[in-house]
């Protein structure tokens, strides 16, 4: 058990600070004739996925970037989807693009994916960008990883030389944070679903990516104590993939759930889109 209370790494504070910079870089654009503008792409009447769209929304109005919602019905095919993501990529008022997923199950998610222009996959969520983010030369990496990089860099926490340990491999979360903190210099495992012994290959970490989408999952007696701990699970009832209360108890940082990785997601969106829409000025 830690003999100091750890540190919480407030998300909420992280990403105001992002906001406060890019409101200020949204207002120079808008002098200039430029509104950043982030299309988002709803398919089907998922309430979960309704809900975070309108939170996209709302924080994109709160900085004067414009928000381009398009609701696609539950029947709409691959092919559907494709076009109306070409639309968005010959607009050029439009600066990134955002499929919101899961899609419906009878679309091809990964062609859909595949469909959006590297120049506006502010999400992160295409094959180039995964490969660029391996090579450290990604614009704009996904975005939960950019986050989890930004609160680490926000709080002054080294990496280099750490032994990080990422429960997950999602190709736009658990893959994608492993090579940015491999590129850090961190020493990093990555475990999944059929990894043995996770508790003890947990136990080794210095840093703790919890990427796993399982409630309550990381149980405090496996952190070594002092470790960092960087929880980007929400699950149903607010809780994330960590148990809070155990992992607490031994962790020397740890993000809360809500408030910790969350909000810097959106943040780390919403920047992307400004940089991108820099970009056309170029």
């Amino acid at each position: 058990m830690s003999l100091n209370k750890p540190v919480i790494l407030d998300g909420t504070q992280v990403a105001d600070s992002i906001k406060k910079e890019l409101k200020i870089r949204v207002e120079r654009l808008r002098e200039q004739g430029v509104t950043p503008c982030l299309a988002t792409i709803l398919v089907g009447d998922d309430p979960a996925s309704a809900t975070y769209v309108r939170m996209k929304g709302n924080a994109c109005k709160k900085l004067g970037i414009e928000s381009k919602r398009v609701v696609l019905g539950a029947s709409t095919t691959t092919e559907e989807l494709i076009a109306a993501i070409q639309e968005l990529n010959d607009d050029p008022a439009v600066h990134g693009i955002l499929l919101q997923h899961p899609v419906p199950h009878h679309i091809d998610e990964r062609a859909a994916f595949e469909a959006i222009s590297i120049e506006k996959d502010v999400d992160g969520v295409t094959m180039l960008g995964f490969a660029q983010n391996a090579f450290g030369q990604a614009a704009y990496p996904s975005c939960t990883p950019a986050a989890i990089i930004a609160i680490l860099d926000y709080y002054d926490i080294p990496v280099e030389g750490k032994h990080a340990v990422v429960v997950g491999r999602s190709p736009i979360l658990g893959k994608p944070v492993s090579l940015m903190l491999l590129n850090r210099n961190a020493t990093v495992t990555t475990c999944h679903s059929k990894t043995r012994n996770l508790d003890q290959l947990v136990a080794q970490g210095d840093i703790v990516v919890a990427a796993v989408g399982k409630p309550n999952f990381i149980q405090g007696e496996w952190i070594k104590p002092g470790a960092i701990i960087l929880d980007a699970g929400y699950n149903e009832g607010n809780v994330g993939d960590c148990d809070y209360e155990t992992c607490y108890e031994k962790a020397g940082a740890i993000t809360p759930v809500p408030g910790g990785v969350g909000p810097v997601t959106i943040a780390t969106l919403l920047k992307q889109t400004v940089d991108s829409a820099e970009k056309t000025l170029k």
